[in-house]
């Protein structure tokens, strides 16, 4: 019996995976003026949220459009950090296409599960303001697994990633957010 690898292997057959997305197309270049003002949006979406500020919204690299937006709501759900709040703003807006050609704002920094779902989902880029160690120094306990870490772990991604964007801004934010 021939095993799937050496059928595969011998026959030089291209392996599709399902679920996998295809090699996205570059995004356009993007300035940084326009990465600050979708982040301010991202900023306005965090103020929802005095207890968690992690705001953020799904815009069209192309033309700027907002396209979804999210607010961190995990005292209704564990699961629903801003990020993921925005992928389901998105999915019910526009459906599960179009992935590669829009960019995700973020005021802090993905956590693990927040970069695993973006990764998977083939988005174009993902952009934040502030980093792991900036919530942690607001005492928002963080998973020590970097955005730029997982992207590293999954080599079929080549999104943009981009930190530190208004990250003077959020940081304040952050630091002065309502604790409870």
């Amino acid at each position: 019996m021939i095993s799937k690898r050496r059928l595969i292997v011998g026959a030089g057959a291209l392996i599709c995976v399902a679920g996998a997305r295809p090699a996205r197309a570059a995004l356009p270049p993007i300035s940084m003026a326009r990465h600050e003002q979708a982040m301010r949006q991202a900023i306005e979406e965090a103020r929802r949220n005095p207890v968690y500020p992690f705001g953020a919204v799904i815009v069209r690299a192309d033309t700027g459009e907002v396209m979804a937006r999210g607010v961190n709501n995990s005292r209704e759900n564990p699961i629903l950090h801003g990020e993921i709040a925005c992928m389901n703003d998105y999915v019910r807006l526009n459906g599960n296409k179009g992935w590669g050609q829009a960019v995700l704002y973020t005021t802090g920094e993905p956590c693990s599960m927040c970069m695993s779902a973006l990764v998977w989902a083939g988005i174009g880029g993902v952009v934040f303001a502030s980093s792991i160690d900036g919530i942690r120094r607001a005492g928002i306990e963080q998973i020590d697994i970097t955005a730029r870490a997982v992207a590293a772990a999954s080599p079929f991604y080549s999104g943009l990633l981009l930190g530190g964007v208004l990250a003077a801004e959020t940081d304040r934010m952050f630091m002065d957010r309502r604790k409870g």
